[in-house]
């Protein structure tokens, strides 16, 4: 294992380009995609997941000496590399299972170079045994090597928190393991190296994957917990917030809030677990269970909109709709399993025209995904709605006019309790 190695990052997005380009402060990184669009992108300096700004996109490009990011989607360009980050999606598919096939193809692509003494780190987020049993074998087949005699493997699970610009990635602690004593010591002493908040070296491999795996699905089972009790209190006519406020002040209260759960993670993640128990003969009910009520929520949403629009006789056949927000999360235009589309497709089974209005996400990327004409400008809007319903809350809907856009019987449906509680008919 090389002293000063050359790293390539497999896979551009979210995870790999902020990783390759806090390696390129300090080695020379070969950052590769398969997406030729996205590559030319970065090597003009533009970086559309707005996870790096222009500026600093255009250090770790420009770099110093040897020290620097090269962009690429020539695979022989990673030949040079002696440690192969790979950072591809781990997706599901539309029943729920994982999709390993971008894994798979990237341990082909990192395969057929492979060299005596290289080192292949994973970061995508698998259950518990992908990398040494699926991946390594790839790796192996492809490079003629043997593993852990001619070339070893590590896990580092991503902590990426996408749009936020405090807990960047070198301010995350990083979980590192590695196939040897000696391989996840090289591997620790690496992230390390450019990762200031410091490392924790897991037992192994497999204690490491877990524990990716296990951090969003704790999470979703909290936020389904308190989207259950947001079903409950509101047949109670409680406001969910208030009661979650006065619990918050018991000093070991952990506070969630109620919400549509989207993204590359917490909306993914048990699903693998999930897969991995079952396929041990575990049916794992609570894991399940959690998916199920939060899945569920853009269809609640969207009929306890309907519902209000009933008691206010709101005009609901051919009735207009703005639903504000598309992304998954405030403030960044990541529409990786955004839930809010459940909420758009609901809402016009009671044949609804809904517009859909964000200024953070792509226009072309929404029509690619959803099919929706996205609108990113204010001036796109009709002039009044029947029904509104904010799903994201973006600092820029904070300065929103929403009395300028409402019909005399409007409902507005605050899923994220984020206007004030005067300007709204329903909230979770």
């Amino acid at each position: 294992m090389k002293e000063n190695p050359t790293i390539a990052v497999i896979g551009l997005g979210y995870v790999g380009l902020p990783l390759a380009a806090a390696f390129a402060a300090k080695y020379k990184v070969i950052g590769f995609d398969i997406n030729a669009q996205r590559v030319k992108q970065l090597q003009n300096g533009e970086d559309v997941t707005l996870e790096l700004t222009s500026e600093e996109l255009q250090k770790a490009l420009t770099g110093e000496g040897a020290n620097k990011l090269i962009v690429t989607d020539n695979p022989e360009d990673i030949k040079e590399a002696t440690v192969y980050i790979v950072t591809v999606p781990t997706p599901t598919n539309k029943y729920n299972q994982p999709v390993l096939t971008p894994l798979q193809k990237a341990s082909e692509t990192v395969g057929k170079v492979l060299k005596k003494e290289d080192v292949v780190i994973y970061e995508s987020t698998v259950y518990p045994g992908v990398t040494e049993d699926i991946c390594v074998p790839i790796l192996e087949e492809f490079s003629g090597l043997t593993f852990n005699k001619d070339f070893y493997a590590g896990y580092s699970p991503e902590r990426i928190n996408p749009g936020d610009k405090e807990h960047t990635v070198t301010k995350i602690l990083k979980v590192t393991s590695g196939s040897t004593p000696e391989a996840a010591k090289y591997i620790d002493d690496l992230y390390a190296s450019v990762i200031t908040a410091g490392t924790h070296l897991a037992s192994s491999i497999k204690v490491a994957e877990a524990a990716k795996v296990i951090e969003n699905s704790q999470r979703d089972i909290n936020i389904a917990f308190v989207n259950e009790l947001s079903k409950i209190f509101r047949l109670l006519n409680i406001d969910t917030q208030d009661v979650l406020e006065a619990a918050a002040t018991k000093w070991n209260f952990i506070k969630f809030s109620p919400g549509l759960v989207g993204g590359h993670c917490i909306g993914v993640d048990p699903y693998y677990l999930a897969q991995k128990a079952l396929e041990e003969g575990y049916n794992p009910e609570i894991i399940l269970a959690g998916r199920r009520m939060n899945d569920g929520m853009g269809n609640y949403v969207a009929q306890e909109v309907i519902k209000l629009m009933i008691d206010k006789d709101c005009k609901i056949k051919n009735g207009n709709v703005l639903v504000m927000g598309v992304t998954f999360k405030e403030n960044c235009p990541d529409i990786r399993n955004s839930r809010v589309i459940d909420v758009i497709d609901e809402l016009k089974k009671y044949n609804l025209d809904v517009d859909v209005y964000d200024p953070w996400a792509n226009v072309d990327e929404v029509k690619e995904v959803f099919n929706l004409d996205l609108k990113n400008k204010t001036e796109q809007l009709k002039d009044e709605y029947n029904a509104i319903v904010l799903t994201v809350a973006h600092n820029e809907f904070k300065n929103f006019d929403i009395n300028k856009y409402r019909s005399n019987t409007c409902v507005v449906f605050d899923v994220k309790s984020f206007l004030e509680r005067n300007m709204v008919d329903g909230r979770l």
